[in-house]
């Protein structure tokens, strides 16, 4: 795929970018495609390193997510981020505030589908079985710091997480389970609903 049409619009060198292999399987074989590794660390270094030697015209950060209020086998589009394990609010700032940053606590950038849900994806280095906040309702690991990478350099994004898990006790569980079943839906996705 050296191409994509979203909402209308051709992308010609479009970047697909996952933590892990496990997530794009063998569906995304034929694509230009990275994977950073889990957390927020790898994520915009292996995407910055990537981006020095390739021009793409479009950011697709794919792979699975943790979600209280979506069903699991769910892929859902995300536009709103929120950096979860940013706190420093005993100095007076807003919790996930990042300090002397100009972005707001919840990160706006991205592309719709308007076929998909709708989630806030709340990033963080840990992966979280007690979700316990309404601020977000997708948990992962990467999505905000790609998304703010696009975003300061001024890169079309489009995130699409597989819902894996509950974000709850038994999180671990179902997310070694429905991990193997998130690069089919995805792909799917891709190539059917993105026109």
């Amino acid at each position: 795929m050296k191409q994509i049409t979203i909402n209308g619009k051709v992308y010609t060198n479009p970047v697909f970018v996952f933590a892990m292999e496990k997530e794009a399987g063998d569906q995304f074989t034929g694509t230009e495609h990275i994977f950073t590794g889990i957390g927020k660390v790898n994520a915009s270094y292996q995407v910055m390193k990537y981006l020095v030697g390739n021009k793409s015209d479009i950011i697709i950060n794919m792979g699975t997510a943790g979600s209280t209020s979506f069903k699991r086998g769910e892929v859902v589009c995300c536009t709103h981020f929120v950096q979860r394990d940013m706190d420093v609010s005993p100095l007076g700032i807003e919790k996930f505030k990042t300090p002397f940053s100009d972005e707001e606590v919840v990160l706006q950038y991205g592309i719709e589908i308007d076929c998909l849900s709708k989630g806030i994806c709340g990033t963080g280095d840990s992966f979280e079985t007690e979700h316990n906040t309404d601020l977000y309702n997708v948990l992962d690991m990467e999505a905000y710091a790609l998304a703010l990478i696009a975003k300061q350099e001024n890169i079309p994004f489009l995130c699409l997480k597989y819902i894996s898990d509950g974000a709850d006790d038994e999180a671990v569980e179902d997310w070694t389970q429905e991990v193997y079943k998130a690069s089919k839906a995805l792909y799917d996705v891709i190539t059917t609903k993105l026109k």
